[in-house]
């Protein structure tokens, strides 16, 4: 056998995976043989994509807005409390414990328009005018209001006078006019002073339509 035939017979019998001698042509695929994810043609996801999104933050904000008012008004509670001669480290009477006293206090600042120092000063002026503490909040729901109508009046006073003095040049309103002043006063949520609104008025407004009975009474004017 000469040289040749034999090196023909091993090139046929023994292919090579490197230099491709010997192997069909197939396929080729263009991915690297060894994955690298520094490899752009890597077949290895880049590690650098993050498809995981964090969540807002604007709630947790939220909570800590929230915790934060709650322990101003607990504070300011606690002042009240002090203003009253009461102790909140002891036992306290049962209509000053739990959310509801809490809720009934926050009363006087949303229906009524009071400051907390507002009413920290009633608190003080009610403690001194009786020596015992009040039993619940709502025993002090008077002297909020009057309060409130104490400021409330100074206001009106000002505003009759201004009416008066412009009494000659200017007409009075009509019964028309009248009843809607007063009747967009009652469907409203603003606080109404006791007698702001006399009997024949509310006869004005519930003949014209602009009130009903139900309002004027939930509203306290009849």
């Amino acid at each position: 056998m000469t040289t040749d035939t034999c090196e023909e017979l091993a090139d046929e019998q023994d292919p090579c995976p490197k230099t491709g001698h010997g192997i069909e042509e197939g396929p080729v695929s263009e991915f690297n043989p060894d994955p690298c994810p520094e490899n752009g043609q890597s077949r290895v996801r880049n590690p650098d994509t993050n498809l995981v999104r964090e969540p807002l933050r604007e709630p947790v904000k939220e909570e800590e807005d929230a915790r934060g008012r709650e322990t101003t008004f607990n504070d300011f509670f606690g002042a009240l409390l002090q203003a009253l001669g009461l102790d909140a480290g002891q036992a306290l009477p049962a209509w000053w414990q739990g959310w509801p006293a809490r809720q009934h206090v926050q009363r006087w600042i949303d229906d009524l328009g009071m400051s907390q120092d507002r009413i920290l000063d009633v608190a003080r002026e009610s403690r001194e005018a009786h020596p015992s503490p009040p039993d619940g909040p709502k025993a002090l729901d008077r002297a909020m209001e009057r309060a409130v109508r104490r400021e409330v009046q100074p206001a009106a006073n000002s505003l009759k006078a201004k009416r008066s003095s412009k009494a000659q040049c200017k007409p009075l309103p009509s019964p028309d006019e009248t009843a809607a002043f007063y009747a967009a006063k009652v469907n409203s949520d603003e606080y109404l002073p006791q007698n702001m609104i006399s009997t024949a008025t509310c006869g004005l407004m519930l003949e014209r339509g602009l009130v009903t009975l139900e309002r004027l009474q939930t509203r306290g004017v009849l």
